[in-house]
Order: structure tokens, then sequence, then C-alpha cells
């Protein structure tokens, strides 16, 4: 039966508790970086396993920071994935230095750590491996990559926040670790980031680079106790995260294991019901990974349908059920083809994958008959161009 309503991709949770901090905030007339960003800070360092974390304004200013303070710069080579956002790539070239690409592994999608090692040249400075979906990496070997070639190791976890690699929190093992709070993540600021590292000078640069470089920030110039005297260490920018922003975080971590519970449930009626169809291969998650569950990404086996994965997307629209893609791979776009010369057939691995994928609705807010209507969309359509 034909779902009456459009059921959007992603949406966000936000309940009583986060509307009413949010409140406080602004009645305690401190809206810009203030105490509650501080205690955001705290509690997100405690709950990876960091001694510090930076709250700042996005996943990509977390990422571009994080690679200016490990002083990476013009001539230098950074490592990442095709399949991305391609803000991986975008800092990497606002920082002066050239994105390399290496291929990934076709089951996690995550880059593939023997191609990386391929890319190693002497001018690699940095490495961003990708946590794609919100299942980790293989972290061991290219923790191992990079101490053997002296390399920063900054993990882009925009959909790694509650993933666990052999144990460990994503967020408590690489040189730094960037984190996306927004809108559609599984733990929302509307937009904001976050980084974690143990390197103190590491974390102080960072904080000091995201307020234009200077040495107080207005939470210590304005309060009680403050002074009006600051210096500009560095040329820095304007990537600091709000009070507001933070007390939406702050409600979010609070019930993030209670969020966290119910996209593994979601994922886990996908698997049982998408995993007994032939035309589908459902996502992995391996025996090191402990899964965030931020994406549902099938991979159509189009060998089975008569129809593209476009098509396919059209078809499961026509039912109310909105999708989408992760990721166009970063070599395919216009600006990265025309610049760096690239061409399909680059990176075989990522460009079999992308014709293949979809993105399904996975979030909290999902009723059960939401996901129900899913399960039956998706049964309808492979019934319809089966082969």
């Amino acid at each position: 039966m034909l779902r009456k309503e459009f059921l959007p991709y992603a949406v966000p949770l936000i309940e009583d508790d986060d509307i009413a901090e949010v409140v406080d905030s602004l009645k305690s007339n401190w809206v810009t970086r203030g105490p509650k960003t501080m205690e955001f800070e705290q509690r997100f360092a405690e709950y990876v396993g960091a001694e510090y974390a930076i709250a700042v304004s996005s996943c990509t200013a977390a990422l571009h920071l994080s690679l200016l303070a490990a002083g990476v710069g013009p001539g230098d080579e950074v490592i990442t994935t095709p399949m991305t956002f391609v803000a991986s790539a975008n800092i990497v070239l606002h920082t002066g230095a050239k994105p390399v690409f290496a291929d990934i592994d076709p089951l996690t999608m995550n880059i593939d750590p023997a191609k990386l090692r391929e890319k190693i040249t002497p001018r690699t400075k940095a490495l961003i491996p990708v946590h794609i979906a919100g299942h980790p990496v293989e972290l061991d070997e290219i923790m191992t990559i990079a101490r053997e070639n002296k390399l920063f190791v900054l993990e882009d976890a925009a959909h790694a926040v509650y993933t666990q690699y052999k144990g460990k929190m994503i967020g408590s093992i690489g040189n730094a670790t960037a984190f996306s709070f927004y809108a559609t993540k599984n733990l929302v600021t509307g937009e904001g980031g976050m980084v974690t590292t143990d390197d103190e000078v590491l974390a102080d640069k960072i904080r000091v680079m995201s307020i234009h470089g200077m040495s107080r920030d207005a939470w210590n110039r304005y309060n009680v106790s403050g002074s009006w005297f600051y210096e500009i260490l560095y040329p820095g920018f304007k990537n600091n995260m709000t009070d507001i922003q933070a007390a939406l975080g702050l409600t979010q971590l609070a019930k993030l294991e209670r969020m966290q519970g119910a996209r593994r449930e979601i994922a886990q009626i996908y698997n049982s019901e998408f995993g007994k169809m032939p035309e589908l291969e459902i996502p992995p998650e391996l025996e090191y990974a402990r899964h965030a569950w931020h994406l549902y990404i099938i991979k159509l086996n189009l060998e089975r349908l008569m129809i593209d994965r476009a098509r396919f997307i059209e078809e499961l629209k026509s039912e109310n059920i909105g999708t989408s893609v992760h990721f166009i791979p970063v070599h395919l776009h216009p600006y990265y083809r025309d610049t760096f010369g690239y061409q399909s057939g680059d990176y075989p691995q990522a460009e079999a994958v992308y014709e293949r994928i979809i993105s399904l609705p996975l979030y909290p807010r999902m009723s059960k008959g939401d996901v129900q209507d899913v399960i039956e969309a998706v049964k309808r359509v492979i019934e319809r161009f089966r082969k």
C-alpha cells in the first residue's frame, strides 16, 4: 500500500529538553562561546576518552584548523579517500596542500590501507581516513603506516559519533579527530563540529586559531574576572561554536545512547529483511567495529535488476520514500576533474560502488510503521524490476 505522506531521508530528533536548554542560553544573555560551550567540550572529551576537545562551527572547520595546526601547507600532500563528501578534500586545498586519493575497500567503502600506502611520496604530510556511514576504518594498519612515515593522522569522523574500533572510541586514536553535528548527524547542534586530541600544543593552537588567533576569547574578556586586553598569536579564523549550539549539544549528548539504540534497532530490522533479497547487499559491521549507523547504505546488485540506481531512487520517491547517495566520488566532480586531470577509471572500486549505492532513511524519529513502509517500498520496486 502506497504511503500517504513523504518520508524524509533524515530528520533530527529535537525534544522538549533540547528546546528548554537552548531557551536557557537565550535567557542567560550569553549566546556566543561561553560556559555551555566549555561544558560541552569537557563532556564530549570525557565521552570519547580524549584529553582535549575544541568545539567549532563545523566539521569542515575542525578538519581545516587541525591540518593548519599540524603544519600542513603549500608543497605538502594529504592522502584521503575519493568516497567522501568533498569537504574532506576541499580543506586540504585551503591549506595550500594537494589532496591525493587512495581507492577504497568495496565492502566497507572505507579507504583501503594498502592503496593508501601506495600513494605515499616524500611530500606526504598527513592522512585523512574517513569513517563512512559510521563504520570505522582499519585503524591499526593506518596508524602503523603513519608511524613508519612520520605522518599526521586526522580522522574524519563526521559520521562516527559513537563508533568504536576494537573497543576504543573514535576520537581517542588518531593524532586528531574531527566530528560533525550537522542537522542530519547522530548528534545535532544544527551546524557545528568538534576536534578531539591528546596533544595539548595542538589543542591550544586549534582553539586560538578558531577565534581569530586571539589570546583570549569573549568569555575570558567579558566575564566578571576578565580583562579587555588580548593579543593576536596567529592569523586565525572565526570558527568558534556558540553557547546556543552547545546547549543543544549537551542535551543531545545526554541522550545519545538512547538515540543510538533506536538507530541500531532499525538497522537490525533492515538487515533482517533486506538480507533475504539477492538483489541487495546489506552494509557490514565487521568484528572489530561498533557501527554508529549514521547511514544505512544498500548496494544494488544491478545484474539482477532491469533498472539502474537512478531509476531505483525515482521509484522509491514515487512510493513517498526519501533517499540520498553517499557519495559522488570527489575526483568525478568538475573542479577536481578539470584541475587535476582525473578521469573515470582512476579509482575503479569507488566508482563501481558509487553506481550501486542508495542511503535509506534511518533516524530515531522513525516509527515502526515508517520502517515497515521503507521495507515494503523497496520490496515493491524489486518485484517490479527484478530480472
